[in-house]
């Protein structure tokens, strides 16, 4: 088992190194607090509930602010998206959603049943890939999300390898914690199975294949494999869940089993090919870190800058409450550790989370001289870095060779892996509003029409009243503009065909040969700006929001009176801001959609 098993402040109740860093260790508490309790907390009642000195927190705050990874408010904090880097610097050095995803995508297409990859972290079983179908009764658990071994399939076939210290661990944990309170991602009083896990584990272990029947949930089901290393031991774990208004678990075991088990030995042989795929090939659409595939579309917008400043409003879904708009919402910027300074900035801490980052980089253990490469920090400081890492669990050391923990993704990742790209727009949105006086939404495409996913109004006597869920034709709507110029040319053909152009004012246009002539300079210019066409008086400007690999997922604009500026005068002042925050969303966006599935609302 990885890191120091037990409870998870286990390791923090331990007496650290005498060159382990303070601060580091302190601060990495407060992230995990913070992930525990779903992501946000009242900075007084985070100040209580881990102990530490009201001014230490609010310096830890403070860093992580300066960083992006936490944003401010009045009185509350919330961690932010750029946080995920921690946890994607683990999954892209694993190399398993890379290598191993597009294998499991395609059994979950071939079986249409949930397939999910899980690899051992201590005395549990932590998601690293899922690939769920959508149903009615569908599975809720996401990347990063830990459950405790004897509750999942996965759990037996790693306990079959357990030394007698891990199984003494474990029981420990058991004792310590009846309640789970150290996997909140599980549903309230439904955790069961320790009393057999035992004779399950050497079950699994005599087949070679585990079973869970609803010991997480009532009407849960899966069947696990193994997906084993060149020495014979599970690196991690092939899952196909189910509902028993589908299979009992013999049925699904029956239906199932032999296709696992002939992609689990496809997943083995990608591990071994010295280019890490079947075949020697890379597969499609990532390269080996697990990022976009080179080549692939620029996604940020010509003109457009990521560069976020430190009076961006505070997140009313995700973080500080609604009272606070204008909290950090900051992106960071290459080298900004160095720059950063200040009583409310600890430097020591916001290198260890560097050093943390650094390993994404390879996809193999690293030494210290090349971490302190890829840091451009001192030797001196990466080690006692990673000596502290090391004590608390998120790094292993094999030698002279260090490597990243999936304890890691306990950082934060598993409560950003539920936001959506909505929430993900709001912080940015409020900002954008602010900076302009006018409202500022956010569309996606349903059908010939766009729907409203996020809306920050402004306060004024005479404004646009639109809500979330609003919908509006797209061919009179800037936002519904841009989402059309991003389709491929024959699905934007066939959805102006269909749709009845019918004017909203004098000024709609309802010429499909000029629509389309418009809807191609939008897409040329990177921007649409209508005017009063479907409303008198009512004038918008949008740009679009794209994914990681450039395609056009949503649009956000802002809407006021034509009365408040000229079309011009919208292009000039409003239009740079707004790419401004379209380049925020998409920078937030694509971190937490590198190995996590961030639907759209």
């Amino acid at each position: 088992m990885d890191g120091t098993g037990g409870t998870p402040s286990a390791a923090l109740a331990e007496d650290p190194p005498e060159e382990a860093v303070g601060p580091l260790i302190r601060g990495l508490a407060v992230i995990r607090h913070l992930t525990l309790t779903g992501g946000r907390r009242v900075v007084s009642e985070l100040v209580r509930e881990t102990g530490l000195a009201r001014s230490t927190v609010d310096r830890i705050l403070g860093t992580l602010a300066r960083l992006g990874y936490a944003r401010l408010g009045e009185r509350e904090v919330a961690l932010a998206p750029p946080l995920m880097e921690l946890g994607n610097a683990y999954l892209a050095a694993s190399r398993i959603p890379a290598l191993l995803g597009p294998i499991a995508d395609r059994l979950a297409e071939e079986l249409d049943e949930s397939v999910s990859i899980a690899v051992p972290d201590r005395d549990g079983v932590r998601f690293v890939h899922q690939m769920p179908r959508r149903r009615t009764m569908s599975v809720t658990f996401h990347v990063g999300d830990l459950l405790p071994a004897e509750s999942a399939a996965p759990g037996a076939l790693f306990a079959a390898h357990w030394s007698p210290a891990d199984w003494e661990r474990w029981r420990a944990r058991v004792a310590e914690d009846p309640g789970y309170a150290s996997f909140p991602v599980l549903p309230d009083g439904t955790a069961r199975g320790a009393g057999t896990f035992a004779a399950r584990a050497e079950r699994a272990r005599a087949d070679g294949w585990s079973v869970d029947d609803q010991q997480i949930e009532p009407g849960l089901i899966a069947v696990a494999v193994p997906v084993r290393d060149p020495d014979g031991r599970p690196l991690c774990a092939l899952s196909v869940v189910s509902h028993t208004s589908r299979h009992t678990a013999g049925s699904l075991r029956d239906a199932v089993l032999g296709r696992m088990r002939e992609t689990a030995a496809a997943m083995e042989r990608a591990l071994a090919s010295p280019s890490g795929a079947p075949g020697g090939a890379t597969p499609a659409g990532v390269d080996e870190a697990g990022g976009p595939a080179a080549g692939a579309p620029s996604a940020t917008p010509s003109g457009a800058s990521a560069e976020t400043p430190a009076d961006a409003p505070a997140d009313p879904a995700t973080g500080a409450s609604a009272e606070t708009a204008a909290g950090a919402a900051g992106q960071r910027e290459p080298g900004a550790e160095d720059r950063a300074t200040g009583p409310e900035y600890i430097e020591s801490f916001a290198r260890g989370l560097r050093v943390l980052t650094a390993f994404g980089a390879r996809t193999e253990a690293v030494s210290l001289t090349e971490l302190a490469e890829l840091t451009g920090l001192p030797r001196a400081t990466v080690r006692r870095a990673l000596i502290t890492l090391t004590h608390l669990g998120y790094v292993a050391a094999e030698g002279r060779l260090f490597r990243l923990t999936p304890r890691v993704l306990d950082l934060g990742f598993p409560c950003l892996a539920r936001l959506t790209l909505s929430r993900i727009a709001l912080p940015h949105l409020a900002w954008l509003s602010a900076q302009v006086n006018d409202s500022a939404s956010m569309a996606v495409l349903a059908g010939d029409e766009i729907q409203y996913v996020a809306r920050v109004p402004t306060v004024r006597i005479m404004s646009v009243d639109i809500t979330v869920g609003t919908r509006f034709p797209a061919y009179a709507t800037s936002m519904g503009r841009v989402l059309l110029a991003g389709l491929p040319r024959e699905e934007r053909d066939a959805i102006l065909a269909r749709t009845d152009l019918r004017p909203f004012t004098r000024r709609t246009i309802t010429g499909r040969a000029r629509l389309a002539a418009v809807l191609d300079r939008t897409a040329r210019d990177g921007y649409a700006l209508v005017d009063q066409e479907l409303e008198d008086g009512l004038r918008s400007i949008a740009v679009p929001v794209r994914d990681r690999a450039g395609r056009v997922v949503a649009a956000v604009n802002v809407s006021s009176h034509a009365a408040r500026r000229t079309a011009e005068q919208a292009r000039e002042a409003v239009l740079p801001l707004l790419r401004r925050a379209a380049a925020r969303i998409e920078h937030d966006y694509h971190i937490a959609t590198r190995f996590a599935r961030i639907p759209v609302a």
